[in-house]
Order: C-alpha cells, then sequence, then structure tokens
C-alpha cells in the first residue's frame, strides 16, 4: 500500500507542477467554468468537438489546489481522442471510483492512470477537487454552464 500512496504522491505533484494541456484552445466548441467554493478551486475548460463526434483537444486553466489541477491534467490527457460517450462512461468510471468507499476494493478499469485517485476516497472533502474538472467538462459538452462542485 505504501507504493501505491507514493504512486498517487508522485503523480500528483508532478501534474500539479507541469500541468498538462494547460491552456486556451481559441477555437473551442464548447465552454464552461468550474469553481470549488469551499477549496477555491477555479478552471475553465475548454473542448473542441470534430464533426465526428470525437474529442478533437481539450484543455483548462485556473488555478485550485494540487488534486484539482493534478485532476485537470490527467483527465484532460485521458479524455482527449474519445468519443462523447467513452468521455460519457470515462466520468462515470472515475466518479464511482472517488466515492467508492475506501473498504471496497478500488475499481480501476479503463482508467489507465486516473487511478491514482483512488488515495482521493479516503478523504471525502478532497473528492470535490478531483471531480471539479469533470464536471467542467460534462457541463461544457452538455451546452456551457458553470459547473459547481458544493
Amino acid at each position: 500500500m505504501d507504493d501505491l500512496r507514493e504512486l498517487y504522491q508522485a503523480t500528483i505533484l508532478g501534474h500539479n507542477k507541469k500541468p498538462r494541456n494547460f491552456r486556451a484552445i481559441e477555437d473551442a466548441s464548447h465552454e464552461a467554468d468550474g469553481h470549488n467554493p469551499l477549496c477555491g478551486d477555479q478552471l475553465t475548460l475548454y473542448a473542441k468537438v470534430a464533426p465526428d463526434g470525437t474529442l478533437e483537444d481539450v484543455s483548462f486553466q485556473g488555478t485550485g489546489c494540487a488534486i484539482s489541477k493534478a485532476s485537470a491534467s490527467l483527465m484532460t490527457d485521458h479524455v482527449k481522442g474519445k468519443t462523447l460517450a467513452e468521455v460519457s462512461d470515462d466520468f462515470e468510471r472515475f466518479h464511482d471510483l472517488v466515492t467508492s468507499s475506501p473498504s471496497e476494493e478500488a475499481n480501476t478499469d479503463g482508467l489507465g492512470k486516473l487511478a491514482v485517485f483512488s488515495g482521493v476516497r479516503e478523504y471525502p472533502m478532497r473528492v470535490k477537487c478531483a471531480t471539479l474538472a469533470w464536471h467542467a467538462l460534462k457541463s461544457a459538452l452538455d451546452g456551457g454552464q458553470t459547473a459547481r462542485t458544493e
């Protein structure tokens, strides 16, 4: 278990320090703001959906805690190139992962590097940080409202 915690910490810290896809997409087809008032995390999620229904590009900008930024960074890498149906499935899988009981074995099927967030379930107050970018992406793809994780 210590190895998993070390991987979790190293991954979170690495993506927080050098987040991937941290930029605006000037010609984004979808955009939404995300805000977690309890923690102060704020981000804007940009998505560009190709005519064939795949997520051609996705990025974010904003400020937040290490978990929030790392989750957004890993999420953008994970969903890029996927269909909207696959992104929706990944949202559900990720949400189930971070909200499941810590006493249960984590189901990380299909989540790749996002599996490091299984440790978040031990800290319920941090679930909102980990899911903020996901809620913003869902909101952007559903029409571009503001996502809140209150």
